[in-house]
């Protein structure tokens, strides 16, 4: 197995036209996120299939994968990752892939590719850790290590452990980027489905300074008067002299 075999499926079930429509959903342009970003123009179904076909691929397979310049070899070398990483039976095969995947993080770096892994991976890695590392990337100023630390905890979320979630939403609350206020207001609505009190209680402090789209994700499952309620008291804060 090499991944030359990989890279060939790939290409074979790619679309030219779903590549053209890809590169602009995903901000390819000069000056976006995604920038000089490459698609075959695969669905994801088809690459998890692809993944699951080559799940046994080794750790230099994967490398040569992850630092491919397309998009879709990045992120099937990344379902394969959290296929073995949810398979491996000890905590030092475990541990190998959490090494691969924190020294690769430079190659996940499109929003898909971080909401597909992150918590399937890491988080699940951290549930009876030191969460520290999320922290430390919550407040440095890598865009998609910010995400994966905000992503990363929805794993604990769902095992209805919501400590850390709101500490590194509270750390990301007012960043300027639209990706991490979508990640900050998206977490924020899996604690809200769990624990609505603990959701209006982190908001009852903050809603009026949190950025307009992380708010309208937070509370998108509240009844609607409530919902209206909130951004207009938001809408009226950013008002001068309001």
């Amino acid at each position: 197995m090499n991944s030359s075999d990989i890279v060939c499926e790939l290409k074979a079930a790619g679309n030219p036209e779903k590549a053209r429509h890809l590169s602009h959903f995903f901000k390819t342009g000069k000056g976006e996120y995604g920038e000089g970003d490459l698609f075959l123009g695969v669905t994801v179904p088809e690459q998890r299939n692809i993944a699951r076909k080559y799940h046994q691929a080794p750790p230099e397979v994967l490398e040569e994968l992850i630092i491919s310049p397309w998009h879709e070899c990045r992120l099937t070398a990344l379902l394969i990752l959290v296929y073995q990483f949810e398979h491996r039976k000890t905590k030092e095969e475990q541990e190998k892939c959490i090494d691969f995947y924190i020294t690769h993080t430079d190659y996940i770096n499109n929003w898909d590719l971080v909401d597909l892994s992150c918590y399937k991976i890491l988080g699940k890695w951290l549930a009876d850790k030191d969460r520290s590392l999320l922290y430390d990337w919550a407040r440095g100023n890598h865009l998609w290590k910010q995400r994966i630390a905000m992503v990363s905890c929805m794993h604990f979320i769902r095992q209805g452990d919501f400590k850390d979630g709101l500490a590194i939403a509270d750390i990301l609350l007012q960043h300027s980027h639209d990706l991490i206020q979508k990640a900050v207001g998206w977490l924020l609505r899996e604690i809200g489905k769990k624990d609505k009190q603990t959701l209006t209680d982190f908001l009852a402090k903050r809603y009026s300074r949190m950025p307009r789209t992380a708010l309208r994700y937070a509370i998108e499952r509240f009844p609607e008067e409530e919902r209206k309620s909130y951004l207009i008291r938001n809408f009226k804060s950013e008002r001068p002299n309001s």
